[in-house]
């Protein structure tokens, strides 16, 4: 049984890493989510920005690094997985991992809509020709 599950809605930071160890490949991402934090003395909007870096392994890793870009939208469903290890020094380290379970495109970004443009831009050519 998974503790926690967690669904997050954010833009890749950059484009995703896809690797592997052994047989497996995984890809890893950074999402960022940008949300209101209050006014600052002028007046403005402030932003509090959070990232966090996810996993996905096997197909749905290859899915990610094949077709997300930078700045695209995607929708993650994932578990918390609870890391510890000793380090060199002898103290233990705690940390977590997202391993995504699925996910879903959202708008897309800067990016890949260039793709998109030249994509359009070259069936248009090759229609007029």
């Amino acid at each position: 049984m998974n503790s926690f599950n967690v669904i997050a809605i954010g833009n890749l930071a950059k484009n995703p890493e896809l690797e592997s160890k052994g047989s497996t490949s995984y890809a890893r991402f950074c999402l960022i989510g940008n949300d209101y934090a209050g006014k600052d003395e002028g007046g403005s909007a402030r932003e509090a920005i959070t990232s966090l870096w996810f996993v996905a392994f096997g197909a749905l890793g290859e899915a990610i690094a094949k077709s997300a870009r930078k700045g695209d939208q995607l929708m993650v469903q994932a578990k918390i997985r609870a890391n510890n290890w000793t380090d060199k020094q002898g103290e233990k380290q705690y940390d977590y991992s997202f391993v995504v379970e699925g996910f879903r495109f959202g708008a897309p970004g800067k990016a890949k809509r260039e793709e998109f443009d030249e994509r359009r831009e070259d069936v248009t050519l090759r229609g007029a020709a």
